[in-house]
């Protein structure tokens, strides 16, 4: 009797499961017709080469010149020679954000070196552009030159820490001793880091473009590649935006190479400029390139 009652609920049971099971299919079924989906299976796991992506590519750099000296890049040629060029219609815009190691005070009293207005300007209006930055510059906005550097639009290059000459006489400015100029270079590339700046390339531009050939030798450690300009704006301390943009325009060749600063106080008429030049130049069928490309194709 015993036996036979336990036989008896244990089918109970295995009978109570199975209608437990079928009402749980309907149910399911159910809700899926009424707009519930099933679990989706999840997704295989993508693989290491899949994910990973290529490798940045390494901005073109010039050979030393003779006895080692610091090589100067300053336009693109377009004449077939041996700069390997053409005529191909491009033409780099390159602003200097200039301050000098000794005016941290008037920063403070309120003058701007800045200019956030002419990069606003610049993404707007997609120019791709070298900003050839001093390391004083990146201390004193380090927001601003790490959000320059994150943008894919522009390249951030060496313009000194100090903003001192490396020749004499330059306008006016103090003058860098011999033995250290490649230190005030690798200074301004320590600014940068500690700012945070990204798409950092090997170029370096002279305060005020002055140099000679002691200043090409004393460089040639920093192993970088010097960039001047064929093209100089006249923006510096200049008020009239008008002016400056016929300069520009009435200079600018295939393969030009075009100064300009990213400075309000030293540079208040370059960003009304700026908005003249280039729908001007790109209704003249121009494109507009970082020095990299230009130096790329060119050097």
């Amino acid at each position: 009797m015993i036996t036979a009652a336990r036989k008896m609920r244990k089918t109970r049971k295995t009978r109570r499961a199975a209608v437990l099971a079928i009402a749980g299919v309907l149910t399911g079924a159910a809700l899926t017709g009424c707009g519930g989906e099933p679990p989706a299976p999840a997704p295989p796991p993508a693989s290491a080469s899949a994910s990973a992506s290529p490798p940045p590519e390494k901005p073109p750099t010039m050979a030393p010149g003779p006895a080692g000296r610091t090589p100067v890049f300053e336009r693109r040629t377009t004449d077939g020679g041996t700069g390997g060029g053409s005529a191909e219609k491009v033409v780099a815009l390159t602003f200097d954000a200039d301050m000098t190691a000794d005016q941290g005070p008037r920063a403070a009293s309120g003058e701007r070196f800045d200019n956030p207005g002419l990069v606003a300007l610049l993404r707007r209006l997609k120019v791709p552009s070298t900003v050839f930055m001093t390391g004083r510059w990146a201390e004193e906005y380090p927001a601003q030159a790490k959000a320059i550097g994150a943008d894919p639009l522009f390249e951030v290059a060496n313009h000194s820490y100090s903003h001192h000459a490396f020749s004499s006489p330059c306008y006016g400015l103090p003058v860098v001793e011999k033995n250290a100029m490649t230190r005030d270079v690798e200074r301004a590339f320590t600014a940068f880091r500690k700012a945070g700046v990204r798409n950092v390339v090997p170029y370096f531009r002279f305060p005020g473009g002055c140099y000679d050939d002691t200043a090409l030798r004393a460089l040639a450690p920093a192993n970088v590649t010097a960039v001047q300009w064929d093209v100089i704006s006249g923006d510096a301390f200049a008020t009239d935006a008008d002016a400056v943009a016929r300069q520009v325009l009435d200079g600018v060749r295939p393969g030009s190479l075009v100064v300009m600063h990213c400075t309000r106080s030293a540079a208040p008429a370059t960003e009304a400029a700026v908005r003249r030049i280039v729908p001007e130049l790109r209704e003249r069928g121009y494109r507009f390139v970082k020095v990299s490309e230009l130096m790329r194709d060119g050097a």
